[in-house]
């Protein structure tokens, strides 16, 4: 039996203490990291209230209850703004199940290796940006697993997105307009490769120089099919990443200018390229980033959240809205400890964006919320991700080394103002035949997705 040593308001006031004092160390009763290096019960690190949201609540709320307009309140500290108001006024639903204690359960399996092997090393040099212990681009993992800054902090989101050295996903979206219906939806293939910061400690083709490239490309509707775009971005996170188009109409590859990355991609979808990861541009052309808080939070980070097993393309169940198809049913879970990230588009004078908030799971480095506001300081939209290892009751899918995989899930993205929802999943597969897959697998994938020669004919076949 664990004896309680502590109040009931213990955790939550220790939280708040570290975010005044700028500590960085991960945990409350004990520092986290060394338990994750020594694949310990993690939960040690932290005092029963922020573990349980049965008895955060005092009973209110327990695992197996589904939060809604009538109990949310209960809770409302521990959501985003919009989330919360999703909740009350709009006829979302959320499934509560109990936390993750086990912090392998939040990474990919190399990833997690890499960055325990390279803890402590990461630094910032006189342009400010990382470099690891050879004093080259970053080794890979996470470079500052317990950040003690904003910089630090949005430093794991940026150099690493998927965390894997490649992703490829599948990607299917409705856009559901302020009635409800459903106005559009797009099939499309996001890919994403790490030149540097590779989470198996490579530099591909030598190219230190760069980050990552990335590529999307359309492949639904016919009549948006075949549009695509290239990102290349630097190694350097002052310079801003050379974006490159190609739309079928125009048969032809174009440039665009930096202030691109603040418009939908195609029509009616709520994504644009700088909502990213909750860091969809390079970290130095944003600036005054602080951390303005430490706290609890809701989030959906559970392995039930991957449905594979339950649908074949591993599509989900809807709800809520006007016409109950606004939502995707979710699983979200207690997360004891939260970075809460501010930060503002200092390198983009004409970005309607005017701040950021981004909440941090303090365990893993990764975001759990993300709300952006319009230069006038008001709440403009939400970008929420869902992550899972992925394994369930029904399947699991393993990486090369055998350990269950991890990836992103589902998004919801919202513009709260026009009140229009781009909900997408990665799914398993989409229209033209291609699939989500984490590894490279042999393919030369920089050739067939990331080159302007390849966004010119993806999309059609």
């Amino acid at each position: 039996m664990r004896i309680k040593k502590y109040d009931f308001n213990y955790g939550r006031r220790m939280l708040m203490e570290k975010a005044a004092k700028g500590v960085g160390t991960a945990g409350v009763l004990a520092p986290l990291w060394p338990m994750i290096g020594n694949a310990a019960d993690t939960s040690k690190a932290y005092p029963d209230e922020l573990l349980s949201i049965s008895m955060f609540t005092k009973g209110k709320i327990k695992p197996g209850d589904v939060i809604s307009a009538a109990n949310v309140d209960a809770v409302k500290d521990l959501f985003d703004p919009i989330t919360y108001i999703q909740i009350k006024n709009q006829g979302r639903k959320i499934n509560v199940v109990e936390s993750t204690k086990d912090a392998s359960k939040l990474f990919p399996n190399q990833y997690l290796k890499a960055t325990l092997k390279n803890q402590g090393t990461a630094k910032f040099d006189d342009t400010g940006n990382i470099v690891g212990k050879d004093g080259g681009p970053w080794n890979g993992g996470n470079p500052f697993p317990e950040p003690k800054n904003g910089l630090e902090a949005i430093s794991n989101l940026t150099l690493a997105w998927g965390r894997h050295s490649y992703s490829q996903y599948a990607i299917r979206d409705w856009d559901i307009a302020p009635d409800g219906s459903e106005a559009y939806k797009y099939d499309f293939v996001w890919c994403e490769m790490n030149t540097t910061a590779r989470a198996d400690g490579t530099v591909y083709n030598g190219k230190k120089d760069l980050l990552r490239y990335q590529s999307v490309f359309f492949t639904s509707p016919s009549e948006t099919a075949g549009s695509s775009f290239l990102n290349t971005w630097y190694y350097d996170q002052r310079k801003f990443p050379d974006l490159y188009g190609y739309l079928p109409a125009f048969r032809r590859v174009r440039q665009f200018p930096a202030n691109q990355r603040f418009e939908p991609l195609v029509p009616g979808i709520t994504l644009f390229l700088s909502d990213a990861w909750a860091a969809g541009d390079p970290m130095l052309t944003w600036g005054n980033y602080k951390i303005v808080g430490r706290q609890p939070m809701m989030g959906c980070i559970s392995g039930i959240n991957f449905r594979g097993g339950y649908h074949p393309n591993y599509e989900r169940t809807v709800h809520g809205g006007p016409k109950g198809t606004t939502f995707f049913d979710t699983w979200f879970e207690l997360i004891p400890e939260c970075i809460v990230l501010e930060a503002e588009p200092t390198g983009y004078p004409r970005s309607p964006v005017g701040k950021k908030r981004i909440w941090i799971d303090a365990r893993n480095g990764m975001f759990v919320a993300y709300i952006t506001y319009d230069r006038r300081g008001e709440i403009w939209k939400s970008f929420e991700p869902a992550f899972a290892q992925y394994s369930n009751d029904k399947m699991t899918i393993k990486d090369a080394d055998g350990f269950p995989d991890w990836s992103w899930v589902y998004v919801h993205s919202h513009d709260l103002q026009a009140n229009r929802m781009s909900r997408f999943s990665q799914v398993r597969e989409v229209t033209g035949g291609y699939k989500s897959k984490f590894s490279e697998q042999g393919e030369d994938v920089y050739s067939k997705y990331l080159t302007t020669q390849a966004i010119s004919r993806l999309g059609t076949g």
